[in-house]
């Protein structure tokens, strides 16, 4: 009569088979894949193909151009360059003045449309009759092509002969029966003031609606038990929706930071980079297509490129804080 097998070893091993039982006892279990897994990423291959194709492959392209010595107007001297063309890119004059008006003209833009775009959403969140209506128009100014909102401040607003600033103080004064208004050159004597008013006009329904967002986002019951408590609007804005806001503002302000840093379209329409307010952008267009410096034209872009990333990098972290807030 055979024993019985009350081995818990063996047993286990006999239960396994021969391959769990021959496997060393220090090594992990292989993970199986999901199936499926590849059938449900193949769908979004193409769109990956398609995105590496239309940002990364240029950048590279822009990226090994930079290193070169090529000028259209010199074509026998081209090669490689090495860091040439960066050297002459940071101890270009032009190129820290133009990243001076770049910092100065994003700062403005930016700090101005936050204030109004802040003033706006805090109107909004109350509740009066036509407030979609109010709302809608807006935004407006944000979605208007941004070559058609320079054009639009360029000749019906900013125009010296039929602008009509100018044709509202002519008004103005004739009330007071004075036919001598001043008639200033917008464009002319305060250049960077006017390109920086047509963007906080555009960029300030984009801070509106993402403040907006952030004051529909408060807890209500928290705002009423303040109201209950005796707190004024002063104490409920200061102590509950400004601190509730701080990450919004935040996002705001770096997405917009993104966008008028490489905003081309003002300077180029309003004031052709005259005056002072050459940007990084133009000074890329400008070393491109009037110097024909195609690589010191694609240092200075790459620098650029640089420049967005960094703010974009913070961008991001405030975006994934702001989830993770949400989130709790």
């Amino acid at each position: 009569m055979t024993a019985p097998l009350t081995a818990g070893p063996r047993r286990t091993a006999l239960r396994g088979g021969p391959h769990r039982a021959a496997r060393p006892s220090g090594s992990r279990p292989r993970r199986s894949r999901p199936r499926g897994a590849w059938e449900r990423r193949a769908p979004l291959l193409p769109a990956l193909v398609f995105l590496i194709a239309v940002t990364q492959l240029p950048f590279v392209a822009t990226l090994v151009i930079s290193f070169m010595r090529w000028n259209a107007l010199a074509p026998d001297d081209r090669g490689f360059g090495g860091l040439a063309n960066y050297r002459n890119a940071l101890t270009d004059p032009a190129l820290r003045s133009s990243l001076l008006t770049t910092v100065v003209l994003t700062s403005a833009v930016v700090f101005t449309s936050l204030l109004l775009g802040l003033g706006l959403a805090l109107l909004l969140d109350r509740s009066f009759p036509g407030r979609g209506i109010v709302r809608t128009l807006l935004i407006a100014p944000f979605l208007v092509v941004p070559a058609a909102s320079a054009l639009l401040w360029k000749h019906a607003l900013y125009n010296a002969s039929y602008g009509l600033i100018n044709g509202s103080l002519t008004w103005i004064w004739s009330l007071f029966g004075s036919d001598s208004a001043p008639q200033p050159d917008w464009m002319s004597s305060l250049p960077l003031v006017a390109v920086e008013v047509s963007l906080i006009w555009q960029w300030t329904p984009f801070m509106m609606l993402i403040l907006l967002a952030g004051l529909q986002s408060r807890p209500p019951d928290v705002v009423e038990a303040a109201h209950v408590d005796g707190a004024g609007p002063w104490q409920v804005f200061r102590h509950l929706t400004f601190p509730h806001l701080r990450r919004y503002l935040e996002l705001a302000a770096l997405l917009g930071s993104i966008y008028v840093v490489q905003n081309f379209d003002a300077v180029f329409t309003l004031t052709s980079g005259g005056l002072g307010t050459a940007n990084l952008p133009y000074t890329v267009y400008r070393t491109f297509y009037q110097a024909h410096d195609y690589g010191q034209a694609s240092a200075e872009g790459v620098l650029v490129v640089v420049c967005s990333m960094v703010i974009a990098t913070f961008a991001l972290r405030t975006v994934s804080s702001l989830f993770r807030e949400e989130a709790l």
